[in-house]
């Protein structure tokens, strides 16, 4: 326990009572709170000038969702639900008080000028701090060589690559100068990994024999696409000699890549996300004239109730490093999402993404912890910890200590919720978790010291969120096996 404050200071906040759980460690203290940081953890504080009572509740740091779309200029006219205020609204209001979208280039266009729109689309909305990841879709010669390197400076140290999607992919070549970049000045790649060739065939064999529906979106994207991808990736990090990290790793095949270059000693970090440990491929519908799958049309898809014990399994012994949401929120009834153009679509033209920001957090809580999969440490570490490290904001996100910033949640673990869209606060149409029952619900958030959530009333203000530039990605200092432990 360490105390930092005088007799003459008073602390703006004091949290009595406080069961911490932290990565590493559990402890009770009091928890006194300056300026917006925790400046003591030690017993019996003296009073401050607001008090918080957390007995019988988990004091636990706040979530860090460190993959999120929101307000991501899109194509063909499709827009998403969420804009920075709603988005990071929902985020407060299940736990979560750091957030890290996307600013994504397009091809053609300048990637410094993608940085600037997201600015432009985030400053003075967002309710809770946020980082930015880049999304490069066209490295070309100046956005290597200038822009990249100008802005990983800046604060812009981890950017996404696609191995799908026409708008986005980038081919073999260019993916391994992307991976040299990164190498050269210490910055993270993230990596989608699905075989787009492989994707567009099949799509065009189901669709040649009128195969179109939402479901088919599955038979589209099998898991051997992700597994091949995954494994091209590998060798391409192994070649490169840089770490990177698989995002939204929906099952067995791609585990067992990750797994084998565990095995040799690779750099190679893991992420996965809820719809791979509650969906499955039947939620994209049972039928050929049933559209609502198109609710859970994601890439990768779900899978099956197999593959779901086996990304449980990779979350338990810690080959995921990250447990993100993949926020994605297009609405279903409207001609800007599910129902492009206002019409039913055939699955390879159906907006693709799930909403999950405010559920991320209970469902693992309520299917790890309260079922005895994982501790309260490990949930810490995959939703707050671990992501703070691997992007750069550790220690002033992802922990509870001095000097960290107060952004802190009281959980109650006991409590049972039944999720419910209506009561969620993104401005989505749907959740694909409508009438789940969960247990364990965070009943008050605090961002820098500041109430932002309370009993489920979202009572934080627009634009209260601050930007935060990233430092040096932990992946350069911590192997996956150090980092899990």
């Amino acid at each position: 326990m360490t105390c930092a404050h005088t007799a003459e200071e008073a602390f703006d906040l004091v949290i009595r009572n406080a069961d911490v759980a932290t990565a590493s460690d559990r402890f009770t203290c009091d928890i006194g709170v300056r300026d917006g940081v925790i400046t003591a953890l030690a017993t019996r504080l003296p009073e401050g000038r607001r008090e918080i009572d957390a007995a019988g509740r988990l004091v636990l740091p706040g979530g860090v969702d460190a993959h999120c779309h929101l307000d991501q200029p899109m194509p063909d006219g499709m827009r998403m639900a969420d804009d920075f205020f709603t988005g990071t609204r929902s985020a407060a209001c299940g736990g979560t008080t750091t957030v890290i979208p996307f600013a994504a280039q397009a091809k053609g266009a300048s990637l410094a000028q993608a940085v600037d729109d997201y600015h432009r689309r985030a400053d003075g909305v967002a309710a809770v701090d946020y980082a930015f990841h880049l999304i490069v879709s066209d490295p070309t010669p100046t956005v290597l060589g200038q822009e990249l390197p100008r802005l990983i400076a800046d604060g812009y140290t981890s950017f996404k690559i696609y191995m799908t999607y026409d708008d986005l992919k980038l081919n073999d070549r260019q993916i391994l100068e992307v991976l040299d970049v990164a190498r050269q000045h210490r910055a993270l790649v993230m990596v989608h990994a699905e075989n787009a060739d492989c994707i567009g065939w099949l799509t065009d064999r189901l669709s040649a024999a009128g195969h179109v529906a939402p479901r088919y979106h599955a038979l589209a994207r099998p898991g051997a696409v992700e597994r091949e991808a995954t494994h091209r990736a590998i060798t391409f990090a192994e070649l490169v000699d840089v770490p990177i990290l698989i995002v939204h790793v929906s099952g067995r095949e791609a585990i067992e890549q990750i797994r084998w270059a565990h095995g040799q000693g690779l750099r190679i970090f893991a992420e996965t996300c809820p719809q791979y440990l509650y969906l499955t491929a039947a939620d994209l519908g049972l039928g050929d004239h049933d559209y609502h799958g198109a609710k859970c049309v994601c890439s990768p898809p779900p899978r099956d109730a197999s593959n779901q014990e086996v990304v449980w399994n990779g979350i338990a012994d810690g080959l995921f490093t990250v447990f993100s949401s993949d926020h994605a929120p297009f609405n279903y009834e409207d001609p800007h999402g599910k129902k492009l153009h206002g019409e039913e679509q055939p699955f390879q033209h159906i907006p693709n993404g799930i909403p999950g920001l405010e559920t991320r957090l209970p469902l693992l809580f309520s299917g790890g912890v309260m079922t005895g999969r994982i501790d309260i440490h490990r949930f810490v570490a995959l939703t707050s910890t671990q992501p703070a490290k691997l992007y750069g904001l550790y220690p002033r996100k992802g922990t509870i200590a001095v000097g960290a910033d107060a952004d802190l949640v009281l959980w109650d673990p006991h409590r049972r919720v039944t999720i419910r869209n209506q009561n969620l606060h993104h401005a989505v149409d749907y959740t694909p978790y409508e009438g789940r029952e969960v247990q364990g619900w965070p009943v008050l958030t605090l961002s820098r010291g500041q109430i932002v959530c309370e009993e489920g009333r979202f009572v934080g203000e627009r634009g209260a969120g601050r930007f935060l530039p990233c430092g040096t990605p932990g992946v350069f200092n911590q192997s996956p096996a150090r980092q899990a432990k």
